[in-house]
C-alpha cells in the first residue's frame, strides 16, 4: 500500500456543495467563495461536486460567474456539512498497484457536529459512478479519520498531531501504538511524525495538521509560525516549532522548514476565527492559497513560491470560509490521477 502526496498528478477534486440550509454564516458568500475555488481547479483539472441539488447549485455557480461547468461532475447527496477534505475517500495504491479508495468513519470531529449523513457521502460517490469502474472501494474496519488530520511525503512517511489522532471521541479503545500500527497497514507507511505541540485559537478539529504544518517535498515542510510573544498562539506554535527542528528525514538529514506567517486575527461574533496559510492546496500547476486580504498574504505566496519552484502559487479570499472555522485546503479533496 503507499499513501501518494499530494504534489503526485491528480485526477480531480473534490468539492462538497454548501447549500441554503447548511450552517455556514452568510452562505451566499461562501457559495461565491467556493465558486472561485472551483475556477482555480477547472482551469488545470476537474471537479467533482458533490450536492444536495444540482440545479440549485449550477445556480449558484452562475450567480457567481462560472457558466461553463462541463469539467464538473455531479453526484446529489443529502448533507450535513460540506468539508470534504474531512469526510472525502482518501486514495491509495494498492500492493499490485491497483487504486483503492479508503473510507474512514467521519463523526463530526470527535461528536461535535452531526455527521450522519456526510459519512456516507464517499460510499454514494462510489455508487453513483464518481471513480473510475476499476477503482476497488475498501472498507476498513470501523476507525475514524479525517483527511485533514493527516499528510504525507509520499514515500512512507506520514505527519500528524497526537491532540487530534489519540482524541477519546474518535478510537478512544485505541492507545499511540496500535493508531500507528491502523495507519500504517491502511496506508503502508514506514513511520509517523506525531506534533505534540500546536494549536491555532478558534481550530474545532482538535489540531489537524493541515492548519499546522505541510509536506511540500520530501524533505521539506511549511508550517505555521507566530512572532509575537503577546499572541494567544505564540507558546504552542513555539513549541510545534521547535520540535520540527527535531525531526529528520528517512535518510537523517533535517527537514528544510519554511515558516508561514500567523494570519492577523479576524473574529466572529467575539470569537478568534483559525486563519492559517498552512491550509493551502495543491493541485496541478498550482498551489492555491487562503488569503484574507492582507499583506500577510504576499509575503505567505512568496514563501511558498520557494517550495513549489515549478507551480503557480495563487492567493484566494478565503475570509468567509473562516466562518466555518476552516479553510481552502479544508473544503476540498484531492484524488490521484486515473481515479
Amino acid at each position: 500500500m503507499r499513501l501518494p502526496a499530494e504534489w503526485e498528478p491528480q485526477g480531480f477534486v473534490q468539492l462538497t456543495w454548501p447549500h441554503k440550509d447548511s450552517l455556514w454564516y452568510e452562505v451566499e458568500k461562501v457559495q461565491a467563495c467556493y465558486t472561485q475555488i472551483a475556477d482555480a481547479i477547472l482551469s488545470r483539472e476537474p471537479l467533482l461536486v458533490v450536492c444536495r441539488d444540482q440545479e440549485e447549485t449550477l445556480a449558484d455557480l452562475a450567480r457567481n460567474g462560472l457558466t461553463d461547468v462541463e469539467g464538473i461532475r455531479f453526484v446529489e447527496a443529502p448533507l450535513n456539512d460540506t468539508w470534504a477534505r474531512d469526510h472525502g475517500g482518501i486514495s491509495v495504491y494498492g500492493d499490485a498497484g491497483e487504486k483503492l479508495v479508503l473510507d474512514f468513519v467521519f463523526n463530526g470531529w470527535g461528536l461535535k457536529f452531526a455527521a450522519d449523513l456526510d459519512n456516507q457521502i464517499t460510499r454514494r460517490a462510489f455508487e453513483a459512478g464518481a471513480f473510475r469502474k476499476e477503482v476497488i472501494r475498501k472498507d476498513m474496519r470501523p476507525y475514524v479519520l479525517e483527511g485533514g488530520s493527516i499528510d504525507t511525503d509520499g514515500a512512507g512517511t506520514l505527519l500528524t498531531t497526537s491532540e487530534c489522532l489519540l482524541s477519546l471521541n474518535r478510537n478512544e479503545y485505541l492507545g499511540r501504538e496500535q493508531v500507528e500500527r491502523r495507519l500504517k497497514d491502511a496506508f503502508g507507511l514506514q513511520r509517523i511524525l506525531w506534533l505534540d505541540h500546536g494549536g491555532i485559537a478558534g481550530d474545532d478539529t482538535d489540531s489537524h495538521v493541515d492548519i499546522l504544518a505541510r509536506f511540500c517535498s520530501p524533505d521539506t515542510i511549511a508550517y505555521t509560525a507566530c512572532e509575537d510573544p503577546l499572541d494567544e498562539n505564540y507558546a504552542s506554535l513555539k513549541e510545534m516549532e521547535a520540535q520540527l527542528k527535531t525531526f529528520r528525514t528517512l535518510d537523517g538529514r533535517p527537514y528544510r522548514l519554511i515558516p508561514l506567517p500567523l494570519p492577523e486575527p479576524l473574529y466572529l461574533d467575539g470569537y478568534r476565527l483559525p486563519g492559517s496559510y498552512a491550509n493551502f492546496l495543491i493541485i496541478n500547476g498550482a498551489v492555491l492559497v487562503p488569503g484574507a486580504c492582507s499583506p500577510l498574504d504576499r509575503a505567505a505566496a512568496e514563501r511558498l513560491q520557494q517550495a513549489f519552484p515549478d507551480r503557480q502559487v495563487e492567493v484566494i479570499d478565503c475570509r468567509p470560509l473562516l466562518s466555518g472555522h476552516g479553510g481552502l485546503h479544508c473544503v476540498t479533496m484531492n484524488y490521484p490521477a486515473g481515479w
